[in-house]
């Protein structure tokens, strides 16, 4: 998958990226290629995680991006606070 190819819905468009703009594409794009874990969710929805290293604010992070039932059109990123440490 290419970054031109990558599949956004327009709440991420217009939401995600605006609220979070620390957020980078390239990051969920990753997340969802080469995921740490991935999970489905109830509604059908995949969690994949990701651990950033290079955080604006220099703390290394997990990123969570979810996605729709088909695992590639993204629909939510965030930094996830709750991630479970193994």
């Amino acid at each position: 998958m290419t970054f031109s190819a990558m599949k956004t819905t327009r709440y991420f468009d217009e939401q995600v990226i605006r609220k979070r703009p620390y957020i980078k594409r390239e990051w969920c794009k990753v997340a969802v290629t080469e995921p740490l874990r991935r999970e489905t969710q109830p509604d059908g929805r995949i969690r994949h995680w990701l651990l950033i290293s290079d955080t604006p604010d220099g703390k290394p992070r997990i990123l969570r991006v979810v996605t729709l039932d088909d695992g590639e059109t993204i629909h939510n990123a965030f930094f996830d606070r709750d991630f479970p440490k193994e």
